[in-house]
C-alpha cells in the first residue's frame, strides 16, 4: 500500500541536508558549549553560528534569538514576559497554547477582547484598533490559522501596534517554511518551531527585538544570555539553523510548489465531488485546506483514509483527540454539523501532484459510500 502524508501542519519529515548538519554535533566528541575546555568551546562556536543563521533569516540581531524547546514553551516565554496586568486584545480561533496562555491570565485579572474572526477566519485591522485601551499591553495573533491556513495582515497589524506602542507578539509556528516570511518593525516577538519545517521535533525559537524585555521561564545557568536556562540542544539547533539556511534560498520555489499543488487539490475537490465547503474567505497560506464534507462525519473520513494509507487530520494535532467540533470552526460561525465533517489537509515541499490525483480518487470513493449509508 502506497503511503501519502497530508498532515504536514502537525509535524514534518527530516530533510536529509538538515540530519546531516546535526550530526556535526552528534556524530563528534561529547561537549557542552558552557564548558570552557576546547571540546566545550568547539561546541560554542557552532552554536555562534547557529545563531547567526538564524538570525540572518529574520534580519535581527544574534542576541535576539533565543533558542526553546518548541512553539509551546516560546508561546508561554513571551506572552509570560508580560508583567503589567492590563488588557490583552487576541481571538477565540488561536492555536491551543495561545488561548490557554491567555485564559490563564484573565483568571489572574487580566481583561482579554477575544475578536470576532467570522468567516473570513481572521481579525481585521479596524476590528483590532477598535479595541485597543490605555492599558491595553499586547496584541497577541497567529501569522496565520493552523486549521484554515487563513493569514492576518501582518503587515497593517504590525504598523498599528507600532503607532500605539502596544507590544504585537506572533505565532508564526504554522506559518514559516510555507512562504516568505518578513518580520515587520511592529512586531515585538515571533515563535517558531523547527518540526514544522523539516527540522527536528524539540527545537523552536523566539525571536525578539531588544526592546521587549523577556521574563525567564526557567532559572538556573547563564545560556541564552541568562534568558533561559538549561543545556543547549545544540543538534537540534545546528538542525533548525540548516532548515532556515535552506528556506533562505528556496522559500521562493517552496511557495510556489505548495501553492500550485494545494489550486489543484482544491480545484478537484470541488469539481469532483458534490457539496464540499472550504473553510476561510480570507487569504490562505499557501500548504493549507480546511475543506468540510456535508452529510460526512470527519472522524469516519479520516478513519477511512487511514485504512488507504492517507494522514490527513481533524485540526490541531494538540486537539484532534477531542470528541468535540473545532474550536477554531465553530468560533468562526460554522455550524456544528459542518465543522464535524471538516478535515485539515497540510502540503509539504515533498508532496507531489501524484500524491493529490491519488488523495483525490480515494476521498471521492469514500465520501460517495459514506454518503450512500
Amino acid at each position: 500500500m502506497t503511503k501519502i502524508y497530508l498532515d504536514n501542519n502537525s509535524t514534518t519529515a527530516l530533510d536529509p541536508r538538515v540530519f546531516k548538519a546535526m550530526l556535526e554535533d552528534l556524530s563528534g566528541p561529547p561537549a557542552n558549549p558552557s564548558s570552557v575546555h576546547s571540546f566545550g568551546q568547539r561546541a560554542r562556536g557552532l552554536l555562534l553560528q547557529a545563531r547567526q543563521k538564524v538570525a540572518n533569516f529574520f534580519k535581527v540581531k544574534p542576541e535576539e534569538v533565543v533558542f526553546t524547546s518548541g512553539g509551546t514553551e516560546s508561546v508561554h516565554f513571551m506572552i509570560h514576559s508580560l508583567v503589567k496586568k492590563g488588557h490583552l486584545i487576541t481571538t477565540a480561533i488561536e492555536h491551543s497554547c495561545v488561548y490557554k496562555t491567555v485564559q490563564s491570565l484573565e483568571s489572574q485579572g487580566w481583561s482579554v477582547d477575544y475578536l470576532p474572526c467570522g468567516i473570513w477566519g481572521a481579525p481585521r485591522v479596524e476590528q483590532i484598533e477598535q479595541a485597543i485601551r490605555p492599558d491595553t499591553q499586547a496584541l497577541i495573533f497567529s501569522a496565520c490559522n493552523g486549521e484554515t491556513g487563513v493569514k492576518i495582515d501582518l503587515e497593517n497589524i504590525a504598523a498599528l501596534a507600532e503607532k500605539h506602542h502596544i507590544p504585537l507578539l506572533i505565532d508564526a509556528v504554522a506559518f514559516i517554511g510555507k512562504e516568505p516570511f518578513t518580520m515587520p518593525r511592529g512586531v515585538a516577538a515571533v515563535c517558531l518551531s523547527g518540526h514544522k519545517f523539516h527540522a527536528p521535533k524539540g527545537i523552536g525559537a523566539l525571536i525578539v527585538r531588544s526592546h521587549f524585555k523577556l521574563k525567564p521561564v526557567f532559572l538556573g545557568g547563564a545560556q541564552e544570555s541568562q534568558k533561559r536556562a538549561g543545556t543547549e540542544n545544540l543538534p537540534g539547533i545546528l538542525g533548525l539553523a540548516e532548515a532556515v539556511t535552506i528556506l533562505q534560498s528556496e522559500q521562493e520555489a517552496i511557495a510556489q510548489t505548495l501553492l500550485d499543488l494545494r489550486c489543484h487539490l482544491e480545484n478537484q475537490l470541488l469539481s469532483r465531488i458534490p457539496d464540499v465547503r472550504i473553510n476561510g474567505e480570507g487569504p490562505r497560506i499557501a500548504n493549507t485546506l480546511c475543506a468540510a464534507f456535508l452529510g460526512v462525519e470527519g472522524e469516519a473520513l479520516l478513519m477511512h483514509l487511514d485504512m488507504a494509507g492517507i494522514a490527513v487530520s481533524h485540526g490541531s494535532a494538540c486537539s484532534s483527540g477531542s470528541l468535540e467540533p473545532s474550536r477554531v470552526l465553530t468560533q468562526m460561525g460554522i455550524d456544528r454539523k459542518t465543522a464535524r465533517s471538516s478535515i485539515r489537509i497540510s502540503l509539504s515541499r515533498l508532496n507531489t501532484r501524484e500524491e493529490i490525483d491519488c488523495f483525490v480518487d480515494s476521498i471521492e470513493s469514500i465520501v460517495t459510500k459514506l454518503r450512500q449509508r
